[in-house]
């Protein structure tokens, strides 16, 4: 049995700009793929850079997004977040946010690492809350945007789930506070906790994966399209 094919109009002019759009969404997603290739080769960059004693102001934070850095001043502890939930190793727990006040007045906000949930409290790690004044060495990021499933921080009841530098800053009741976040190495720390973490650039780049969906998301249309018209001949 042979097929002949026979378009017809209203599935043709939704068909061809579904198409096209498809295959626009999929080429933009190339053009994000080498965007984020040159942003993380970048980080790559500076994260193998020697680390550098933190400047007094920072103008552009993208510059030194994955600098390490070293910088001296005094724990604020009385003033501590915790972003919650954060899972290691399988047990749940908390990141420590810390500010860090400058002799200069100005602060930063240190991730000083993770602990478990029984040790959230600052009263049940003593030997960790370091006083006087101290030299913290670790990696800078850069303020990010909360994720779409993330929910609201709530400062006034002590829920924090993502970093906001500046929510944090009024909270701690600071004005002069670096756009940049420290995350603590793996020095170690009195008491063990916390722990920071190990200098890793940890950002996702699927804008390839997101690219071939939009391609093959394309090619099913016109496969479709195609058996739709698709008519037997005698």
């Amino acid at each position: 049995m042979a097929f002949s094919f026979r378009p017809t109009l209203w599935p043709t002019l939704l068909t061809i700009p579904a198409v096209l759009v498809l295959l626009a969404m999929g080429s933009w997603q190339l053009d994000r793929l080498q965007w984020k290739r040159a942003i993380l080769a970048e980080m790559e960059m500076n994260l193998a850079k020697p680390p550098l004693l933190l400047p007094a102001s920072i103008a552009d934070p993208k510059g030194f997004a994955f600098r390490r850095v070293h910088v001296t001043g005094r724990f604020l502890h009385d003033r501590e977040m915790h972003l919650s939930i954060r899972v290691r190793n399988g047990r749940p727990g908390v990141e420590v946010v810390t500010p860090l006040r400058r002799e200069d007045g100005s602060v930063i906000m240190v991730n000083r690492g993770w602990v478990p949930m029984d040790r959230q409290e600052a009263e049940s790690r003593p030997a960790g809350l370091v006083s006087g004044v101290i030299t913290v060495e670790g990696v800078l990021r850069m303020d990010r945007p909360k994720g779409g499933f993330t929910p609201e921080n709530v400062p006034e009841e002590g829920l924090w789930f993502h970093v906001d530098l500046a929510e944090m800053g009024r909270f701690a009741g600071e004005d002069r506070v670096l756009p940049v976040l420290l995350e603590a190495g793996l020095a170690e720390i009195p008491g063990r906790y916390p722990i920071g973490k190990a200098p890793v650039i940890d950002i996702k780049n699927d804008h390839l994966a997101y690219a071939i969906t939009w391609y093959l998301l394309a090619l099913i249309l016109v496969v479709i399209y195609f058996i739709y018209h698709r008519r037997a001949r005698n």
